[in-house]
């Protein structure tokens, strides 16, 4: 590969997680082997738990967080499956690929959903799910994805908190790619049920996702019902957090790196990460769009750490994609609904050479498709 800047052979990833990390994050996974169920292992949980609780913005003697080994969609299906009790309603809000992932879970559970589908890349109607939440008095649960990949939409996550709050309803928010980078906070924004994960905004390695959620929340789950093994919510929550010792086997050097992680995290502050994040968006954004490429979105709707923007010059996306990946730049395509549309992604430890760079393997790569299509 050629082009990149920094370590020799680096790959630079400007797709939605993983990410590229610090080295400090990488040092922590060759460490000595461990046993999870010695006192060290243990005391790493409560650690990466307490540290991931705080960054949502709660207290630890008012919340938890429960650590699932497994992608951010495990411990988004251990909340759907767990929290929802047998009479239960779930009002899922849908605008974009993940707003849908949150249906197709509740259905494979067989839990009882009622879908509001504004469009993708439409903004959430506050008005209409004010109404029919209204309407609807066995909706139990509201679900929404903060930050929508699949269009870089950024959806109103405190005015949403405020109006299910209002309503007296539980707020399940899939904050995968928002958590480390966009101003949440659960208290604040009334989020029940605060799902991350750890290798986009936190800057971990992929395998560990979480849940963090009252603890009034996560005690009062002892009454619903499993319709899980491995990811019911209630019982890791009762080994983990309660027990202080993990129901399975977890990824313990991927909780290593996240340990590591959450302290640059936690040292950068939140609010300087969003600045870092929104000064790479900003690069990106600007340098597209003086080579005429159209983004998806306008300004107001766009989350911080990625763009979505419409092939031109004629490429396909294979095109872009692989000439890229021969200079060493990943980038990331969109899912069906939004064919004809790439994601250039700002997570992870990115510098402004990264993004320079990046621009002039762009251009070559434009040229050679121009001059192989002429």
């Amino acid at each position: 590969m050629t082009g990149t800047t920094g370590r020799p052979g680096r790959v630079v990833l400007l797709n939605p997680g993983p990410v590229n990390v610090h080295d400090r994050v990488r040092a922590a996974m060759a460490g000595p082997d461990e046993c999870h169920r010695e006192p060290e292992a243990r005391a790493l949980l409560g650690s990466v738990g307490g540290k991931i609780t705080e960054v949502c913005g709660a207290g630890r003697d008012t919340h938890a967080t429960v650590l699932i080994t497994g992608s951010g969609t495990a411990a988004l299906e251990a909340v759907v499956s767990s929290v929802l009790p047998a009479d239960g309603r779930l009002l899922v809000l849908d605008n974009g690929h993940y707003g849908e992932r949150l249906l197709r879970i509740a259905n494979t559970h067989g839990i009882a959903c009622v879908r509001l589908e504004f469009g993708w890349a439409v903004p959430l109607d506050l008005g209409t799910v004010d109404r029919a939440l209204a309407a609807d008095a066995d909706i139990t649960h509201v679900a929404v994805v903060h930050h929508e990949t699949s269009t870089g939409m950024l959806n109103p996550l405190r005015e949403l908190g405020a109006l299910v709050a209002r309503h007296g309803r539980s707020l399940i928010v899939d904050a995968i790619s928002s958590l480390g980078a966009e101003d949440l906070d659960v208290v604040r924004d009334h989020v029940d049920w605060c799902v991350g994960t750890a290798n986009k905004c936190l800057e971990g390695m992929p395998g560990i996702s979480f849940v963090c959620a009252p603890r009034e929340r996560l005690e009062a789950l002892a009454d619903v019902p499993a319709r899980t093994f491995y990811l019911d919510l209630s019982a890791n929550y009762r080994a983990q957090v309660l027990g202080g010792s993990p129901q399975f086997t977890p990824a313990v050097q991927v909780l290593r790196a996240l340990d590591a992680a959450l302290d640059l995290t936690l040292a950068e502050g939140v609010p300087a990460r969003t600045a870092r994040y929104a000064a790479r968006a900003a690069e990106i954004r600007a340098g597209l769009e003086e080579r005429g490429i159209e983004l998806l979105l306008p300004p107001d709707r766009r989350a911080g750490s990625i763009t979505n923007a419409h092939l031109s010059n004629g490429m396909t996306y294979d095109e872009l994609h692989d000439g890229l990946k021969e200079h060493g730049y990943v980038i990331y395509a969109t899912q069906e609904k939004s064919a004809g549309v790439f994601r250039l992604a700002n997570m992870g430890r990115l510098t402004g050479d990264d993004i320079t760079g990046f621009f002039h393997a762009f251009d070559q790569v434009v040229a050679r498709c121009a001059a192989s299509h002429s």
